[in-house]
């Protein structure tokens, strides 16, 4: 807490009854604010996160406020309670990330849709502050007693709707089930948790050995032959370290898990897939290079974005049919469809989170 200076005014008020009371004068806060707002887009869709720093007193409970210029909407929001009136766009505090300490940052972001343009909203207010990147200074306040630390403003252990340590701890929420699914040779601790199966996360201690470790995921079951789907797309934002051994991709089964189809959005350290490059593609609204193989029980295409990725939307139905094209398989009975983490090592612990991740099939 940054220190005060000066004296609060205060009125002395005596009763009939010879009582006096001592009353504070209101007193108001130095308030101030910055945003970063950051976007990855692809056509009709975008990921943004608004990263916001009180730059002013420290705060309890927070409103972030913008107006969008070219009719965008809000389709799923994370680290913030969104809503949204015409061009309106309101975010309050999550009830793990409501204290704001002078110089703290909190990151809501979401996923929305835009048509023909999609500009960066350009004025933002903080509890009704303009945030320009400046403080107005206010009046002391006074304390009584010790000041109180703010609330921290990452889910803290304990606080999030369900975690686990276990090696095959599993968790449904909303139609998909997390798996923490350590299932390597030589692995470590790993601890899996989760506020929804859209907002996960991982902290994984693995040693730094070859050989994969551990895939915590979020799985959706399709259950639906190719043939039989008009639209299977899906959607993700990640949080991932920059150090480690890993891979985040999604890993989707086919025909009873004869066929392993994997794509990798992005990865880090030594890591690689199985088999053989076959050739390069641009299919599901990304690029990869295409690599064939097998472990032995099952058929595994892997295709690695040739750049990596931390958010984005797949149409995982075009990847599919384009196997099919290629005669690898036929019309196979779709099953599901997982996110997770491909972890090899993570020595010393890190983080892994799933800030937004959905599947929708037709």
């Amino acid at each position: 807490m940054r220190p005060r200076t000066g004296m609060a005014l205060a009125a002395v008020l005596t009763l009939a009854t010879g009582l006096a009371v001592v009353a504070a004068a209101q007193a108001s806060a130095a308030t101030g604010c910055r945003v970063a707002y950051t976007v990855n887009q692809w056509p009709g869709g975008f990921t943004a996160n608004v990263a916001v720093t009180n730059l002013g007193d420290p705060i309890n409970g927070w409103r972030l406020e913008w107006s969008f210029a070219n009719g965008q909407t809000v389709a799923q929001g994370w680290n913030g309670v969104f809503s949204q009136s015409g061009a309106r766009v309101t975010v309050a505090n999550q009830s793990y990330n409501g204290g704001l300490g002078t110089n703290a940052t909190v990151t809501p972001g979401f996923n929305g849709t835009w048509n023909g343009t999609n500009s960066a909203p350009t004025a933002f207010t903080l509890n009704g502050v303009a945030c320009t990147g400046s403080t107005t200074p206010g009046n002391p306040t006074p304390t009584t007693g010790s000041p109180t630390t703010p609330p921290p403003t990452t889910p803290p252990p304990g606080g999030v709707a369900w975690q686990s340590s276990d090696q095959w701890g599993t968790w449904t929420n909303g139609g998909y089930t997390l798996y923490n699914n350590i299932w390597g040779s030589g692995a470590g601790s790993q601890t899996i948790w989760a506020n929804s199966y859209s907002n996960w996360g991982v902290t994984a201690n693995h040693p730094n050995t070859g050989g994969v470790k551990s895939y915590p995921n979020a799985t959706r079951n399709v259950n639906r032959n190719l043939s039989a789907l008009r639209t299977l797309t899906s959607s993700f934002n990640v949080t991932v370290p920059g150090g480690g051994a890993y891979a985040t991709t999604y890993d989707i089964w086919a025909n009873n898990h004869a066929y392993e189809i994997m794509l990798w959005m992005n990865k880090t350290g030594p890591v690689g897939p199985l088999g053989s490059l076959q050739t390069m593609a641009s299919v599901g609204g990304h690029t990869w290079q295409v690599y064939r193989g097998s472990n032995g029980a099952n058929e595994v295409f892997s295709f690695i974005r040739t750049s990596n990725t931390n958010a984005g939307s797949v149409d995982v139905l075009a990847v599919m049919n384009w196997i099919r094209a290629q005669g690898w398989y036929g019309d196979v009975l779709i099953g599901d469809v997982q996110l997770g983490y491909e972890i090899t090592s993570s020595a010393g612990g890190l983080n892994f989170t799933t800030n937004s991740y959905s599947v929708s099939f037709s």
